[in-house]
């Protein structure tokens, strides 16, 4: 089984839930799982955990997004990007530097009313299923960050932007909401995801580069390691003879380790095997002098 993380450079027209069933086929492991998901319209960068690695799912999800969108204003949509249907269609009268200041406006933090079209469940119904049926329910505002938001170009009635985003920020609903702000609506036109944390596009792969790389015998190329992801953490490396205590995934006391660092209270570690091997996340408890496991991927 193959265990670690693939970049994904998902292409438009499918839904990352595709992507993840077409790699499983490529690969040919069940055992699969995506860090978040990506519109249909939307391509780019993807991260995949295959193996034991999609225990980091939840943990890369969390982490901060960038993107490039081009924003069409003049134009509301229901779904908030240029697949939906056409609500209102508005004459853009804008100065470049009215534009500017509208967008500069939504950097920082704020809350934010997920869309109608989304993955979002309410009482267990995704809320694009009920968007579908024609019904819109209040939702609730939820607080996001943009902590980079950048003009790439303004070419009135489109402006192009990149966004370095929290998690459950969504850039089609930053776009209907500048364009409300400029009082002519907008909607998104194009999305790009450059960046998940450290996972970048240039690092990416389509699915049929992927099964090519596959068909020359050289998939182990294109897989990150799951501590490789997680190299700021120093590393620690148990005793031979206290080898079972990572095996079973047991807290264990520093003083069982081949060589003990300097710890902080709550400081992460990626603990070793006597053998070189990698087995989990540990989290140093200071008042007991225990190394705890946070995360573990025991070799599969």
């Amino acid at each position: 089984m193959l265990n670690g993380v693939i970049i994904v450079n998902k292409e438009k027209g499918f839904t990352s839930h595709d992507a993840v069933a077409k790699l499983r086929g490529i690969l040919k492991q069940k055992k699969i799982g995506h860090t978040g998901t990506l519109d249909p319209q939307a391509e780019g960068v993807l991260p995949v955990c295959l193996g034991n690695a999609t225990k980091l799912c939840d943990i890369l999800t969390d982490k901060k997004k960038e993107y490039v969108a081009e924003l069409l204003l003049g134009v509301v949509t229901d779904t908030q990007d240029t697949t939906g249907t056409v609500l209102k269609e508005m004459p853009v009268n804008l100065k470049e530097d009215q534009v500017r200041r509208a967008i500069a406006s939504f950097e920082g933090k704020s809350m934010q009313i997920p869309p109608m079209y989304s993955a979002l469940k309410v009482k267990g119904k995704k809320l694009y299923e009920l968007a579908r049926e024609g019904k819109v329910i209040e939702r609730e505002p939820r607080p996001i960050e943009i902590s980079e938001l950048e003009i790439l170009s303004v070419n009135l009635p489109k402006v192009r932007i990149r966004v370095l985003c929290s998690k459950g920020t969504y850039i089609r609903t930053l776009c209907a909401d500048i364009g409300e702000k400029l009082g002519c609506g907008g909607c998104m036109e194009s999305l790009l995801r450059t960046r998940v944390e450290h996972f970048a596009l240039e690092d990416a792969h389509t699915l049929s580069q992927i099964e090519k790389i596959r068909d020359e015998g050289k998939l182990d190329s294109l897989i990150i390691p799951v501590d490789e992801i997680f190299s700021d953490l120093k590393k620690v490396h148990i005793m031979p003879e206290y080898a079972m205590f990572v095996e079973n995934g047991n807290t264990c006391s520093m003083s069982l380790l081949q060589e003990i660092p300097e710890a902080e209270d709550g400081e992460r570690f990626l603990m070793y095997h006597s053998n070189g091997k990698f087995y989990g996340i540990y989290e140093y408890a200071g008042q007991e002098e225990m190394l705890k496991p946070y995360k573990m991927f025991i070799p599969l």
